[in-house]
């Protein structure tokens, strides 16, 4: 089995999922293994509150139900940090201050506006919305932020006008493959986000085209969450990832300990 890890509780601003419910989902069905990426979104617009972290405490019930559960099911703790170049230095701060396994990096807002809501379409084309979402991740990518793997690229379709309906990889081929070879010479991964198929996308984010261009491209760091802000959405999906990854190139996946990869067979 797969391990998911990319998953929400009561930490982040919009969860109320306990944390030992998720952990006794991914029990039921069968993973491997979990680690839980709770948000950090600083600089948040509108509510600047919503997406902070109570580290200490989020610290202290992860690894409290890691022993708790530890002949059962592995268990590692990570964070989902929202990117803005303005934020750099505190996300840096964070990651400085605590040992997290794994460390998701993820463009939620964009000039001042989650794509989340409808106001960031207002007064343009869906296209001209998702372009301007796809080069803010490039100003992300050219930070010195730290993270392990760069969440949910095209994050942006979920919410558009018409969702993906005339979103492809080789519409926007040009700045997607500047994202992927950025990402790689830099080091860092990628995730398959399968909240897509929840979304109703009928696809992961990224799409299979992007995951297929990022093997071609080199890129070998790849892992696998669901993006699951309750215990219904642990693993969601996850039967269909397997075979998506091998169409794409892929013959292994990664999870992280310690921020370092490792490399596990699908």
């Amino acid at each position: 089995m797969l391990w998911d890890t990319h998953m929400h509780t009561r930490y982040s601003g919009d969860s109320k999922a306990a944390p030992e419910d998720m952990i006794k989902k991914a029990i039921a069905l069968g993973l491997d293994g979990i680690c839980f990426t709770d948000h950090f979104d600083y600089d948040y617009p509108d509510d600047p509150e919503l997406f902070l972290l109570d580290f200490p405490a989020y610290w202290d019930e992860i690894f409290s139900l890691r022993e708790k559960y530890k002949s059962r099911l592995q268990i590692r703790w990570g964070v989902e940090l929202g990117l803005q170049p303005q934020v750099t230095g505190t996300n840096k701060k964070i990651t400085a201050d605590y040992p997290f396994d794994f460390v998701i990096g993820s463009s939620h807002v964009v000039h001042g506006v989650d794509p989340y809501y409808p106001q960031y379409y207002e007064g343009r084309s869906e296209e001209e919305a998702y372009r301007e979402y796809f080069t803010s991740i490039l100003e992300n990518l050219n930070t010195d932020a730290d993270y392990d793997v760069y969440g949910h690229i095209d994050y942006v379709v979920r919410y558009g006008p018409n969702q993906n309906r005339f979103y492809t990889y080789e519409k926007f081929s040009d700045i997607l493959d500047e994202i992927l070879r950025t990402i790689i010479q830099k080091g860092k991964g990628l995730e398959i986000n399968t909240a897509g198929f929840k979304y109703g996308l009928g696809h992961p984010n990224p799409t299979e085209a992007v995951l297929k261009r990022y093997r071609e491209l080199g890129g070998e760091i790849i892992t696998i969450g669901a993006d699951a802000h309750e215990p219904a959405h642990v693993a969601h999906s996850f039967e269909k990832v397997p075979q998506i990854l091998q169409n794409a190139g892929f013959t292994h996946y990664c999870v992280f300990r310690e921020r370092k990869p490792e490399f596990l067979p699908l």
